[in-house]
């Protein structure tokens, strides 16, 4: 289901503790590392979409979580051409993502990476909420910054010019 530019609604979650760390997974079979996201059904709202997306990818229930805010707007990101299957070029873009700051009300014990028969993530780890998103693939990096930015506020974690990686 794309929108008339070509954009996919998705949904994003950054995922926190108790020490406002983020959950990072790590691709199956890949070196990269990225958030919990995937795409809105038709009929679902991003909500909806957000607690299905975080069932299948990392077994956490809603009761698991508690919803601390959510980006105010559409964060958009083009998806390279060389990346998109060749029946959808010319009218697929990219993906829209309404992202999500979610506290982990639960343990650690709860995430299950194999919740649903096609995981997506073989590891995964907490890392400070700055940390640097070197390992994030280069054409998400910029929607990461602006909704990490954009969430900060919920946690007091305003971004410091002098940050150590500390």
């Amino acid at each position: 289901m794309l929108d008339r530019d070509g954009y996919r609604p998705n949904v994003g979650i950054i995922l926190c503790n108790g020490r406002n760390q983020v959950f990072w997974g790590k691709r199956i079979r890949e070196h990269s590392w990225q958030f919990p996201q995937g795409g809105i059904k038709h009929g679902e709202t991003p909500e909806q979409a957000m607690f299905r997306e975080l069932q299948e990818e990392i077994g956490l229930k809603p009761d698991h979580v508690q919803i601390l805010g959510r980006t105010r707007d559409w964060l958009r990101y083009d998806v390279p051409t060389s990346w998109i299957r060749r029946e959808w070029r010319g009218s697929y873009r990219g993906q829209k993502q309404i992202w999500f700051l979610l506290r982990l009300t639960g343990r650690d014990c709860d995430v299950c990476l194999r919740a649903s028969s096609h995981p997506e993530f073989d590891a995964w780890r907490w890392s400070s909420y700055w940390d640097p998103l070197e390992s994030v693939i280069d054409f998400k990096r910029d929607v990461y910054q602006k909704a990490l930015s954009e969430l900060s506020r919920f946690l007091g974690q305003h971004r410091h010019h002098t940050h150590t990686g500390q």
